[in-house]
């Protein structure tokens, strides 16, 4: 075992270092984007059932990225400090704090799953759910609650090891319960004829495969470090160094599920009165008397969470290629190489930019095309098209939101890494989804544009915000 990580450790504190992160960031974001699309695919075969099953898709998100804001949070935290210990040569420590996370992280999702079903109800209309939506978000989110611990514990697992540069067996574990989850949507959804429930029952099988596949990795000996129960901490210290280095990580998804809830609320109360005044940007091939006026707030939740799902999917390169920078960064940190970090981290920025700015132009021009193939409804894709042409013009900065965010993170600056992480879903965000709609009606546009408007407005503020962090702590990098 000591044979096993010192290779690696020596791999990767001497190596190209391009190489190195393209090698751990490309089954990262295999395994990213796997995870969007498995998302995304619960939103196109529900959308199939009705414009309310789409809008309760988008409700259940923000509880499914909450849930995964624990694993995040546990999983990065831990894997921050896992990296440096094998950077340092300290295979004890490695072991004690990843052993830690996972146990502690499951005991907690059972505690969540046992909670949430208790108060299910509560929690979808908390989430922003109309009296339409309620129904399709209660049976969806019974199953989600369910797989609350398989699905934190798969995060932490996946997490560690990608911090120990062992990201292609994280990948194999994530990638087959996403496969899985794709095949089963449309076979219990419409074969069994589960409907919604169906979406949620196939999340829960591919949780629960991915789970067992990724403890294998670590059973079988194929991570950098074993877990044991021995080892397991029973110092508060090591459960609040995991906590508050993976802060950044909870600020990050725990901000996107309140923003999510917000923004559901928000496009709710504008949508309900999205034809009563001031214009609206519609795509060409879109005309307002083509708009069904049955179900208004219903139509702009759904449009904003496709939008939503859309540029998670998009952001799943950026936040890949960020974690892929992530293990070299962190173990070159702890062996002092800090020209490689440097070296990394400006390769980071150039490549993540170049992908980004292609992805983003390719979104901006075919944005109708693609809502339209998750719903054909003239409202929801008017909503949608123009929210994606706004987040298109602004994907290229998420190489300095990432960047920035990620390598404080593992470098252990957990209160600016923690501020950033807040920023873009959460400090920025909230004063925009208020504001913005009465300042774009004052210029004569329909509220509903400042809604539209918030997620790239809050983005391009964001990466202004954390340019001085970046460049500051590349300053003191001596």
């Amino acid at each position: 075992m000591k044979k096993y990580f010192s290779d690696s450790v020596e791999t990767i504190t001497s190596a190209p270092v391009g190489s190195l992160i393209l090698k751990n960031a490309v089954p990262t974001i295999i395994t990213m984007m796997v995870t969007a699309i498995y998302n995304t695919a619960d939103t196109f075969f529900v959308s199939k059932l009705g414009t309310s099953a789409s809008g309760a898709v988008g409700i259940i998100f923000s509880l499914m990225t909450l849930i995964q804001a624990g694993g995040f949070m546990i999983g990065m935290g831990s894997g921050s400090i896992t990296s440096r210990a094998l950077g340092e040569g300290d295979s004890k420590k490695a072991e004690i704090y990843c052993s830690t996370a996972i146990i502690f992280v499951f005991i907690l999702g059972i505690f969540l799953s046992v909670f949430g079903t208790i108060f299910n109800e509560k929690i979808v209309v908390f989430l922003g759910a109309t009296q339409t939506i309620l129904p399709f978000g209660k049976a969806y989110a019974k199953y989600i609650i369910f797989a609350c611990p398989f699905m934190m514990t798969s995060f932490v697992m996946n997490n560690q090891l990608r911090f120990q540069g062992r990201a292609a067996f994280s990948m194999i574990g994530m990638v087959t319960g996403g496969i899985l989850n794709i095949i089963l949507d449309p076979i219990f959804i419409f074969g069994f004829g589960w409907g919604i429930s169906g979406a949620a029952a196939a999340t829960l099988v591919s949780q629960i495969v991915s789970f067992f596949i990724l403890l294998s990795m670590f059973l079988q000996g194929k991570s950098a470090v074993k877990i044991s129960l021995k080892s397991v901490s029973r110092k508060f210290k090591t459960y609040a160094n995991i906590i508050t280095t993976g802060l950044p990580s909870l600020f990050r998804q725990g901000m996107a599920s309140f923003s999510g809830i917000l923004m559901n609320l928000s496009a709710a109360k504008y949508g309900s009165k999205i034809l009563e005044g001031g214009r609206l940007l519609l795509p060409g091939n879109i005309l307002i008397s083509e708009i069904d006026t049955s179900l208004l707030s219903d139509a702009a939740v759904a449009g904003m969470s496709i939008a939503n799902r859309i540029s998670m999917l998009l952001l799943s390169v950026a936040i890949g290629m960020g974690q892929g920078f992530q293990p070299v960064a962190g173990i070159n940190l702890g062996a002092k190489k800090y020209d490689r970090v440097k070296q990394s981290l400006f390769f980071l920025l150039k490549s993540t930019t170049a992908i980004m700015a292609v992805l983003g132009l390719t979104v901006f021009i075919f944005a109708p095309q693609i809502t339209e193939s998750f719903r054909d409804d003239k409202l929801v894709i008017a909503v949608s098209s123009t929210a994606l042409r706004f987040i298109a013009c602004v994907l290229p900065l998420h190489s300095i939101i990432f960047g920035t965010n990620m390598l404080l993170q593992v470098a252990g600056v957990k209160k600016s890494a923690t501020f950033l992480s807040s920023l873009r879903q959460g400090i920025i965000f909230l004063p925009c989804i208020i504001i913005l709609p009465y300042i774009v009606s004052f210029f004569g546009f329909n509220g509903i544009l400042g809604i539209q408007m918030t997620p790239a407005v809050s983005d391009f503020l964001s990466a202004l915000i954390a340019l001085p962090f970046l460049i500051n702590f590349l300053r003191k990098l001596k």
